[in-house]
């Protein structure tokens, strides 16, 4: 059976069908690292170019977020959103440890870190490559000119489960003018720009289309589906479109 998932947060979408093609070949179930971070948070440039070599990683997908409730310190953040930042206080939630703070780096929708800290990031993504999910979800993506395919096969969700779709742009220097980074030009890697929750899973298989104009942002070269248990819970399937950068 397939759904449209016109569910509360669900888009419109197209009747196109789009031919999928395998998402992360080379590693069935990456690790994604997620790290929050911000242009007025003067421990934040380590994290952010400790971000640039996760990426690189084979089979790490790494994000980054920009909050904005740094803005106040007299500069405000280029590339800064306030729905990032209730993302995440959205995780805090999901956790129920109220732990909010930059740089922060979550891994897999579960376990949080400084996200400079690199011995602790390093043991975490390991021990996340060994772990084995029985409901992991296999997802796959695909695009042409006007829309983003999505692919959901038929699985076993512990609870009601969100797909999120992320666009990012891959890198961007920032100079700072003001605030504690003052003077610094900062490179900034997979920044997500654009966050739409796509939809609602609870175990169908589906197809959703997305109008690639509106859930990918002009300059976004990358964009990856999240599925995570709950709002923002464990990520429990991925795929990713355009270029990537990473996996």
């Amino acid at each position: 059976m397939t759904c449209s998932l016109t569910r509360r947060n669900a888009l419109a979408y197209g009747a196109a069908a789009v031919l999928a093609r395998p998402a992360f070949a080379a590693a069935k179930r990456p690790v994604i690292v997620e790290l929050f971070t911000s242009q007025g948070c003067s421990s934040c440039p380590a994290a952010d170019a400790y971000l640039k070599e996760l990426k690189e990683q084979p089979g790490v997908l790494a994000l980054s977020y920009h909050v904005d409730y740094w803005d106040y310190l007299g500069w405000r953040d280029t590339l800064g959103g306030a729905e990032f930042s209730e993302r995440q206080y959205d995780y805090a939630q999901a956790r129920g440890d109220k732990n909010v703070y930059t740089p922060q780096l979550v891994v897999n929708g579960g376990e949080h870190f400084v996200g400079s800290q690199r011995g602790q990031v390093s043991r975490a993504i390991a021990t996340a490559r060994t772990e084995v999910a029985a409901d992991w979800v296999e997802m796959a993506m695909s695009d042409n000119r006007t829309d983003v395919t999505i692919n959901i096969p038929a699985g076993e969700p512990m609870r009601e489960a969100t797909l999120w779709l992320l666009a990012f742009t891959h890198s961007v220097s920032v100079e700072i003018k003001k605030g504690e980074n003052t003077g610094s030009t900062v490179e900034y890697h997979n920044v997500v720009r654009k966050m739409v929750p796509a939809g609602m899973w609870h175990g169908e298989a589906a197809k959703i289309v997305l109008p690639k104009g509106s859930v990918v942002p002009q300059g976004c070269k990358g964009w990856v589906a999240l599925l995570q248990d709950g709002k923002v819970g464990r990520v429990i399937g991925v795929a990713a479109g355009g270029t990537p950068s990473s996996v």
